[in-house]
C-alpha cells in the first residue's frame, strides 16, 4: 500500500518571557574574549538599519548549543584561529522585519552591496529569506573564521562577506578560489567535528543537530 506522507510538526512561539526561561545563555558566560560582530544589533547590515529586537550586540544560544560552539572554538585556537560571530538566537519579531523588508520594494538602498545581481523580488522564498528561521529556535549561527596574531585578527577569506545574496555564497559553489575553499573548509570541518550542519546556499550559517527544541521558536529581544 502506498506510504502517506506526515505532514511536518509546526513550530510553535514559546511563551517564555525572558531569555532565562527559554533557556538562552550568553555565549561569553562560556567564551569570555570571543569575536563578535552582531550585524542586526547596528546598522551595517542587509536592512541598513537595526533590526527590531535586537537591544543589545550579544549572541544567545540555548545552552547545548553553546557548550557545542564552545568546543568548536577550543579546537581552532588550537590552530592559532578562532571563530568571529556574526548572529546567534533571532527574535521571531526580527524575522517579520526582515520579511517587511524584503516586501519593501522601494526600498533599495542596500542592493549594491548585499544583493547587486538578484532583484529584491526574489530575496524572499527564494532561500534568502524565509517567512520563518532557524535562528528563532535558538540552535543556529552565522559566523566565520579569523586567524589572530596577538590581539590583532584577520577573517579568513571565503570569497564573500556575510549576508551576501548570491549564488557565489554557496558553500560549494565553483566560481571561488582554492584558497577561499580550503577557508570554508576549515569552518565546515571545525564546525561539523561538533554537530554543526551547514545551510549549503550560506557558507556561514550552521545549525547544531539534532535541534534541542525543534518546534519551538522564541520572541524574547536580544538584551
Amino acid at each position: 500500500m502506498p506510504v502517506r506522507a506526515v505532514a511536518a510538526k509546526p513550530v510553535q512561539v514559546s511563551p517564555a518571557t525572558t531569555l532565562e526561561e527559554a533557556g538562552l545563555i550568553d555565549i561569553a558566560t562560556l567564551v569570555p574574549d570571543i569575536h563578535l560582530d552582531i550585524r542586526y544589533a547596528g546598522s551595517e547590515n542587509f536592512v541598513g538599519e537595526k533590526v527590531r529586537g535586537y537591544l543589545a550586540p550579544k549572541c544567545y544560544l540555548l545552552r547545548p548549543v553553546a557548550e557545542a560552539l564552545q568546543k568548536v572554538e577550543q579546537d581552532l585556537r588550537r590552530q592559532g584561529l578562532a571563530l568571529k560571530i556574526f548572529d546567534c538566537y533571532r527574535p521571531v519579531r526580527s524575522v517579520k522585519h526582515f520579511v517587511a523588508w524584503a516586501a519593501d520594494l522601494d526600498d533599495q538602498r542596500t542592493k549594491p552591496t548585499y544583493y547587486p545581481n538578484l532583484d529584491k523580488n526574489t530575496l524572499l522564498g527564494g532561500g534568502y529569506i524565509a517567512e520563518s528561521s532557524g535562528h528563532s529556535r535558538g540552535a543556529t549561527v552565522d559566523l566565520t573564521v579569523v586567524r589572530c596574531v596577538g590581539n590583532d585578527c584577520a577573517e579568513l577569506d571565503m570569497g564573500t562577506a556575510f549576508d551576501f545574496f548570491d549564488a557565489r555564497a554557496n558553500t560549494d559553489h565553483s566560481n571561488i578560489t582554492q584558497a577561499q575553499r580550503a577557508n570554508r573548509h576549515v569552518l565546515i570541518d571545525a564546525m561539523a567535528r561538533h554537530g554543526f550542519r551547514n545551510y549549503p546556499m550560506e557558507w556561514w550559517h550552521y545549525t547544531l543537530q539534532p535541534e534541542p527544541t525543534p518546534h519551538t521558536a522564541y520572541d524574547i529581544p536580544v538584551q
